[in-house]
């Protein structure tokens, strides 16, 4: 895709992935919408972007919404539809995490980590498609995640609707394609972001343990991958060797790699312990 004078509206945008992937399409001549919940946020990323942008033509802006409530999250693609015109992409990158044991874990946390991760996608599609249908050429981004291909220790709540996303996605690419609309959906590894620092500080240690296992990435890499993805009209956008083979082939690993997270929570379970009786 050239992104050249097009329209990319892209939720999350305000922080970590999201901001970068806007970043980046400014530089290759988009017009941008970017859509989160943080008015200073949103100022501080729209000013970002728009110093990013490849000429004075370009234009950059910042939308308040929650996309967990159906009604602002419409408004709002109707808003960008309204100032920028039709999109040509669409990603969905507002996504919570909140981490912790099941039994720990308040009903209402898995409630609201479902609006926001699985229905403030559903929501921003639902009022999105009409416009990209109309579209010679469209591309709609789903953001998932490494937990959205195998369940991961301490996020009972987060890797279902994680799940949720994939599912929709795979829906989605047989549906879409008789009106030529791609899609593509993300297994992100753990990246550096204000969401990742703030799961650190509530991680089970068994789950700390981990996550710690794998290499930790930035937010500007993830969305170059995202970006080469989406040129090459790649389904499966998996950043690194370990999502592409968990993508590929995570119904045969997803027996060893539990067998090893059990090993890794047993020995911090044990340390714990000794920690403890001391």
């Amino acid at each position: 895709m050239n992104f050249e004078e097009k329209h990319a509206i892209i939720t999350g945008g305000s922080s970590g992935i999201g901001k970068a992937l806007a970043v980046l399409l400014a530089q290759q001549g988009a017009n941008i919408t970017i859509i989160a919940r943080h008015p200073e946020q949103l100022e501080i990323a729209q000013k970002e972007i728009i110093a990013a942008q490849k000429s004075n033509q370009q234009k950059a802006i910042a939308i308040v919404a929650d996309v967990a409530i159906s009604q602002q999250a419409q408004k709002a693609i109707q808003d960008a539809i309204a100032q920028l015109g039709k999109p040509q992409l669409l990603v969905t990158a507002a996504g919570i995490a909140h981490p912790g044991y099941f039994q720990d874990i308040p009903l209402t946390v898995f409630e609201k980590t479902m609006a926001v991760n699985y229905f403030g996608t559903l929501y921003c599609l639902k009022a999105a498609l009409p416009a990209l249908q109309q579209q010679a050429q469209s591309h709609i981004v789903l953001i998932s995640s490494g937990a959205g291909l195998m369940g991961i220790y301490g996020y009972s709540a987060y890797s279902p609707s994680k799940f949720a996303v994939r599912g929709l996605a795979e829906v989605l690419r047989s549906e879409l394609k008789p009106y030529q609309v791609k899609v593509s959906v993300v297994y992100p590894p753990d990246t550096n972001t204000p969401q990742f620092m703030a799961e650190n500080r509530i991680k089970p240690p068994e789950t700390k343990a981990i996550t710690a296992t794998a290499k930790l990435w930035n937010a500007d890499d993830v969305a170059q991958i995202i970006l080469q993805g989406i040129r090459s009209n790649t389904f499966v956008i998996t950043p690194g060797i370990e999502m592409t083979l968990l993508a590929k082939l995570h119904s045969i690993l997803a027996n060893f790699l539990n067998a090893y997270f059990n090993q890794i929570v047993k020995k911090v379970r044990r340390a714990n312990t000794t920690t403890h009786a001391v």
